[in-house]
């Protein structure tokens, strides 16, 4: 696969020649337009090849993966230090950054400043030494068959490039969506490559949505609100010092996401947040790793866009190349705590206060009217007219949910090993095949006291939110089942994935829906008779059933609940309804 992608690259290598300028063979359509125009794909391809041609012991260009649509992936390990493989890299310890482009590929700034900024740093013009001291894996395209969906009105409300391609993969999936549930063949593939090379640093770049401000760049990094509180110190040092770098270079970052708290209301000012887990900035830190999300303003124009987003590059290559062996320690050391996390507490959501500071943010003049058009409010800004507006900021982000990790691990039964182990492998987290039957196993089970399913389809999937708890009970254990441990690096991986109340668990994501749809049934005449016969036998339970009655109207008013009370205290009840299949353990298998 990986000759095939270097044999087609240095084929496209020579039919971008012929139309390139002889004496800039590494310069991008987009450079040499003026950065009013995007290549496509076999840009990309050509490339590759062309810089691992110029920097033979510099650069390696290779294939990582292959689109539902047969493209190639492509990525360029970058260095001086001769790491150009993973086992390499690994081998001589040396910190890797792995910076992404269009994973929503009509926000193409990252692939052409990206190119900008690796040729540049190859030829001692930018971030001098700074490949000396680390390796660069540089995906330019992410999202490669959403690249391809190229067009001319794909972002109506982003100016420039002239083209640029869709948001979603040929198979419709938002891969800023997919980190965890990884259903995307291209994000499978991904997952691959960090687990081969586990990235110091994991950086993905943006264009963000939203009104017309001054503001041209969001610079947001985690751990900084959530994870290991060591790296959080880490994270918020590495946000500002890249913020610092924009603002000495003329921007004006901002460390939260630039969208209005209330759609188009430029009064309800910001809300920053803890990504969940399905975006990679919620992500990596569940793997202690940072990440950062890089968002360039879609209301300035294209050159401004990939100048500000070669300036992060830049500056992150300087920050790895004088902070990488640092954080790598804290890295390892937080890797270490997390093997002993076993019993400890866990914070697996997040949630922005109420509280509130007034800033100053630089805008423009603006009226809101109503619409004869949709009826509602319509924003108007001046661009002409720069304006401060005065606004609120919650910022405060703090632990939601606490729950306590398991002091040995995850059980995860027969009938549901085999998807789960498959899921659990593309994460690269451990886990061990229970040897031996155990009849009456002790172990900690989740029973759903409420659930709600999603009312439509997200990203191909029914979501589920539960409510309940762990409660002890002994259940036989088959053979053949997995056992998860808690006592490995990923334990926060581990506990986001499988918690039943995590925000992008599988659970949450609709993996295990058939646990909480009811199968058996009694039909209602046998219930009405079973009902008659337990309110005679059973006192305590007539003056339960009496006091439901006066006390919850719609309990009382509902045929369905009323029989529902007396078949679940029936031996023919599913003792499995609402059961969350995965089951935690004290024990170590």
């Amino acid at each position: 696969m990986i000759r095939s992608a270097i044999l087609l690259a240095f084929a496209a290598t020579s039919t971008l020649a012929a139309a390139a300028p002889a004496t800039a063979p590494l310069t991008t359509i987009s450079e040499r337009s003026g950065f009013q125009s995007t290549g496509r794909y076999d840009e990309v391809i050509a490339l590759c090849a062309q810089f691992q041609k110029a920097y033979p012991k510099q650069v390696r260009c290779f294939e990582f993966g292959r689109t539902p649509e047969g493209r190639p992936m492509l990525a360029l390990a970058v260095t001086r230090t001769g790491a150009l493989t993973a086992e390499q890299a690994k081998k001589k310890g040396v910190p890797v950054m792995l910076i992404q482009g269009g994973i929503h590929a009509g926000e193409i700034d990252g692939k052409d400043a990206g190119f900008l900024a690796l040729r540049e740093a190859l030829e001692g013009k930018v971030a001098q030494g700074a490949l000396d001291k680390q390796v660069l894996l540089f995906v330019p395209v992410f999202n490669v068959d959403g690249h391809e969906r190229f067009g001319k009105n794909n972002r109506p409300n982003q100016r420039g490039p002239v083209e640029m391609g869709w948001r979603v993969t040929a198979q419709n999936y938002n891969l800023n969506r997919d980190y965890v549930k990884a259903d995307a063949p291209e994000m499978q593939a991904m997952l691959a490559l960090v687990n081969a090379w586990d990235p110091l640093a994991y950086v993905d770049l943006h264009v963000t949505d939203g009104a017309k401000f001054q503001p041209d760049v969001s610079i947001q990094v985690e751990p900084v609100h959530g994870g290991d509180d060591a790296l959080k110190v880490a994270g918020a040092a590495l946000q500002n010092n890249v913020m610092a770098d924009l603002k000495a270079q003329g921007s004006d970052p901002k460390p939260y996401y630039i969208s209005f708290a209330k759609e188009d209301d430029p009064a309800s000012g910001f809300v920053d947040s803890m990504s969940t887990p399905r975006f990679s900035t919620g992500y990596f830190p569940m793997r202690n790793r940072f990440a950062m999300l890089v968002e360039t303003h879609s209301w300035k124009d294209y050159p401004t866009r990939v100048r500000i987003t070669h300036n992060t590059i830049v500056s992150l290559l300087s920050q790895v190349a004088q902070h990488g062996q640092e954080w790598q320690k804290l890295t390892r050391d937080a890797d270490a705590r997390s093997v002993a996390m076993g019993g400890g507490e866990f914070p697996l959501s997040y949630r922005t206060t109420f509280n509130t500071k007034t800033i100053q943010f630089a805008g423009y003049e603006y009226t809101r009217e109503h619409s004869v058009v949709s009826g509602g409010l319509w924003t108007r800004y001046d661009e002409s007219k720069p304006q401060m507006w005065t606004v609120p900021l919650r910022d405060e982000v703090v632990p939601d949910l606490w729950i306590k990790a398991p002091q040995g691990g995850y059980i995860v039964p027969l009938a549901q090993a085999a998807w789960v182990g498959a899921k659990l492998k593309q994460h690269g987290i451990e886990f061990k095949v229970i040897k031996d039957d155990q009849m009456a196993a002790e172990v900690e089970t989740f029973r759903a006291t409420k659930t709600k399913f999603g009312a439509q389809s997200f990203e191909g999937h029914q979501t589920l939110a539960v409510e309940g708890d762990w409660g002890r009970e002994r259940r036989a254990l088959t053979k053949g089942s997995l056992f998860v441990p808690i006592a490995q690096p990923k334990a926060r991986l581990v506990m986001t994935m499988l918690e039943p109340r995590g925000a992008d668990g599988l659970l949450a994501w609709g993996e295990f829906n058939n646990a909480f749809e009811r199968k058996e049934y009694m039909e209602d005449y046998v219930a009405e008779e079973v009902a008659r016969d337990q309110l005679e036998a059973d006192p305590a339970l007539r003056a339960e059933f009496q006091k439901k009655l006066d006390t919850e109207p719609d309990f009382e008013k509902s045929q369905a609940k009323r029989l529902e009370f007396f078949a679940k205290r029936h031996a023919s009840w599913d003792e499995r309804y609402n059961l969350y299949p995965v089951l935690r353990t004290a024990q170590k298998y």
